[in-house]
C-alpha cells in the first residue's frame, strides 16, 4: 500500500513554512523536489522484489537492473544550511518501513564490529555466511564485504545517512567496498555531508583508492548542493547562553528549552524524545536523549561510568551538539572523573562539537583542589573557547590539515 499522499516531503514542508518555522530557500526547494522525486519512486519500489529475487543475476545484468532501482540523494553543504532537517523529513514520510537513519560515523563504528566479527569466523562459518548470495558468484573467504551488506539489505532498503565524512585510510577503503556491494545489491542511500563528492578525503592518504568510491555516488546519487548564506544551526545558537551556572531547577530548564529549540519539537512533547545508542568496540553505550544530531547526558553518565577515549570519540563523532548536565567541581576526591571529563572535553574540542552544559561554578573555579590542576588549565580554556562566535560557527568534524 502506498503511503498516505497527503505525509510526502513537500507537503511537510510547506507546512513548516507555513508555521514560521523556515524561511524562503531557493537551495533547500530545490532539494525537497528531489526528495518528493525519490518519495514518489520508493512508494512503488518499496514492495518490489528487485534485491530480494535474485541478486546473482542483477550482478550480472547491473546497468537492466540498476534502472530500475531509484537514485539517492546526497546532500551537501556548509553547516547549518538545514541538511540534516530535511533528511529527517524525508526519512519520517518515507513510504517504507525497511528504513534506517543514523550518523555516519555511528554506522561506520558498526560496520567495524562487523568487520571484526567477520575475522573471528572459521572458514565453515563465513561460508555459511554467504549461503544465498554466492552461490554463482566466485568471493574470496577472505572478503566481510559480500556478507555484510547482504546482512544490511536484507532488512534495510533505504540507508539515511547524516553527516558523512572520511577521515582516514581504512574507513576510505571500508566505504569503497561497502557501497559498491550495497548499491549493487539494491540498496537506496540518502545522505548529508558539509563536502561535496569531489572534496571527500581530499588530502588523505592514497586517496586515489578512494576515487572509485566518488565515481559510485555520482552514478548511484543526485548530488544537490545547499549553499545559501543562511547558518540556521547557528541562528538557534547565536545570542545564546552555552555555559549554565549553578546547577539548579532554572539552569536544567533553560537547557531544556535550547534542546527542543535546536532539534524543532515542542517542549510539550518531551516525552516522546528518543533515546539512542552507540556500538563502541562492540560495547553499546546508551544515550538518554538524541535528535536531529543532538544528544544529552548527564555529567554522572559519561564522566562517573568507567568509560574511555574510545567512547568520548564516538559521541564526538555522532552528534553535532551536546549538552551535559550537572557538572560538579572537582577535588581529589572526584579525580577519576575528572580525568574522564578532560578526555570528553579533548573529543569534543578535536570535533568542533557544540558543547551547552550547567555546572556547579564557571570554567575556572570548577577544578578546587588535586594532582592535575596543570592539565586542567586546557579544559577551561577549551570551555572558554567553546563558546565563542569564532567556535560555534565551525563545522562539525574533525578538519584535515591543509598540505604542506
Amino acid at each position: 500500500m502506498i503511503a498516505d499522499q497527503k505525509y510526502t516531503p513537500r507537503i511537510e514542508y510547506q507546512t513548516l513554512m507555513e508555521a514560521g518555522e523556515l524561511k524562503p530557500d531557493i537551495d533547500q526547494a530545490n532539494a525537497i523536489n528531489a526528495l518528493e522525486r525519490l518519495y514518489e519512486e520508493l512508494s512503488s519500489y518499496a514492495r518490489s522484489n528487485i534485491r530480494k529475487s535474485n541478486w546473482v543475476s542483477r550482478l550480472f545484468s547491473r546497468a537492466d537492473s540498476t534502472l530500475n532501482i531509484p537514485r539517492g540523494i546526497y546532500l551537501f553543504g556548509g553547516v547549518g544550511r538545514g541538511k540534516s532537517m530535511l533528511m529527517d523529513l524525508f526519512y519520517e514520510t518515507a513510504p517504507l518501513s525497511a528504513k534506517r537513519r543514523m550518523h555516519f560515523q555511528e554506522f561506520m563504528l558498526d560496520i567495524h564490529a562487523r568487520l571484526k566479527a567477520w575475522h573471528g569466523l572459521s572458514t565453515q562459518q563465513r561460508k555459511l555466511a554467504l549461503n544465498g548470495i554466492a552461490r554463482d558468484r566466485k568471493i574470496d573467504l577472505d572478503d566481510p564485504m559480500p556478507a555484510i551488506a547482504h546482512q544490511i539489505a536484507s532488512t534495510t532498503t533505504l540507508l539515511c545517512f547524516d553527516e558523512l565524512q572520511i577521515t582516514d585510510i581504512a574507513d576510505a577503503m571500508v566505504v569503497t567496498r561497502l557501497f559498491q556491494e550495497l548499491f549493487d545489491q539494491g540498496v537506496v542511500v540518502v545522505s548529508t555531508s558539509n563536502r561535496a563528492p569531489d572534496a571527500l578525503y581530499k588530502n588523505g592518504l592514497n586517496r586515489h583508492r578512494f576515487i572509485p568510491f566518488i565515481d559510485r555516488i555520482k552514478e548511484r546519487m543526485e548530488i544537490i548542493p545547499l549553499n545559501g548564506p543562511t547558518d540556521y544551526r547557528y541562528d538557534r545558537l547565536k545570542g545564546v547562553e552555552t555555559y549554565f551556572h549553578p546547577v539548579n531547577a532554572v539552569t536544567t530548564a533553560a537547557l531544556s528549552t535550547i534542546f527542543f529549540r535546536l532539534t524543532d519539537r515542542n517542549i510539550e512533547d518531551r516525552d516522546k524524545v528518543p533515546s539512542g545508542e552507540l556500538i563502541v568496540q562492540g560495547r553499546r553505550l546508551f544515550v538518554p536523549k538524541s535528535a536531529r544530531g543532538v544528544a544529552v547526558f548527564s555529567f554522572k553518565r559519561l564522566c562517573a561510568n568507567p568509560l574511555g577515549a574510545a567512547d568520548y570519540l564516538a559521541v564526538a563523532k555522532a552528534y553535532h551538539t551536546v549538552i551535559m548536565v550537572a557538572i560538579p567541581q572537582f577535588t581529589h576526591e572526584n579525580a577519576s572523573e575528572a580525568t574522564r571529563f578532560m578526555h570528553f572535553i579533548d573529543a569534543l574540542y578535536e570535533y568542533n562539537v557544540k558543547f551547552l552544559c550547567s555546572a556547579a561554578a564557571p570554567p575556572q573555579q570548577l577544578y578546587r583542589s588535586g594532582n592535575i590542576g596543570f592539565e586542567f588549565e586546557r579544559v577551561v580554556s577549551r570551555l572558554m573557547e567553546m563558546q565563542s562566535e569564532n567556535y560555534l560557527i565551525r563545522g562539525h568534524g574533525k578538519q584535515f590539515p591543509k598540505p604542506v
